[in-house]
């Protein structure tokens, strides 16, 4: 990846740290509200979503017995590659029974995870899922355009206001086309970019990275306890243990 893309924490903050400049926010959601359930939740609780309080999104059953958080980039190669791995024993079979529920967090990296996290985080919260997972798993195909931008594209992303950077990345990576799959179009996008309260949760959701010491992608909280694994192969391992504990407790 070139250089100008590199920030370091410092700099992340400070991207943060700028006015969006947008309307008046609307009222926040209360935390942990279930969103449009399912008539009976518990025959596939994957279609069970919630907007936790730092604006984070869960699916799956909010009392199960494991509660995973994942910490995502969307420019992590190793975010993409887990999403592929893990998706399919998550959403098809643990999660639907009702055995664990899964929190997306978004840690962001550069103003390409702040862009894409607008839009991910911006229209109906029950699609985030579809949103979240269609910019993970075509990561090849947008990020394989990077290599061909000149210095000058990227010096855009980090100067000016920031719903123009974001509006240049969008142009960028055609994230425009994209988006527009889901019914988002291109005005709607650009007011997207400049909606202070969508900015606002993914601002809390960084407060909630640096309070859990996360510092690496993907990362995970499973039960309260950040764990050592950094892919499907070892997370897969303490939950299948977590699970063989429960059912020796139980016998």
């Amino acid at each position: 990846m070139k250089s100008t893309l590199r920030l370091a924490a410092l700099a992340t903050l400070a991207l943060l740290a700028a006015p969006v400049q947008a309307a008046t926010k609307p009222a926040a959601k209360p935390a942990h509200k279930p969103l449009a359930p399912a008539s009976n939740p518990a025959s596939n609780w994957a279609n069970q979503i919630v907007v936790t309080a730092d604006g984070s999104h869960m699916f799956g059953n909010p009392k199960a017995d494991m509660q995973l958080t994942e910490f995502v980039s969307y420019t992590c190669p190793h975010c993409a590659h887990f999403t592929r791995e893990a998706d399919p024993a998550l959403r098809l079979t643990l999660v639907p029974k009702g055995q664990i529920a899964v929190t997306v967090t978004t840690l962001l990296r550069n103003p390409i995870d702040l862009t894409i996290s607008m839009l991910t985080t911006c229209g109906d919260p029950k699609r985030f899922f579809q949103r979240h997972n269609a910019f993970l798993t075509g990561q090849d195909s947008w990020m394989g355009k990077l290599e061909k931008m000149s210095e000058e594209q990227q010096k855009r992303w980090y100067q000016g206001a920031l719903p123009e950077r974001m509006k240049a990345i969008a142009s960028d990576f055609d994230f425009y086309s994209r988006v527009a799959a889901w019914g988002m179009t291109r005005t709607q996008a650009d007011a997207c970019f400049a909606n202070e309260a969508v900015f606002d949760t993914i601002k809390q959701q960084q407060a909630t990275v640096a309070k859990n010491g996360v510092n690496s992608t993907p990362s995970f909280i499973l039960n309260g306890k950040l764990l050592d694994a950094h892919d499907w192969a070892g997370l897969s391992k303490e939950i299948t243990a977590q699970m063989a504990a429960k059912h020796k407790g139980a016998i």
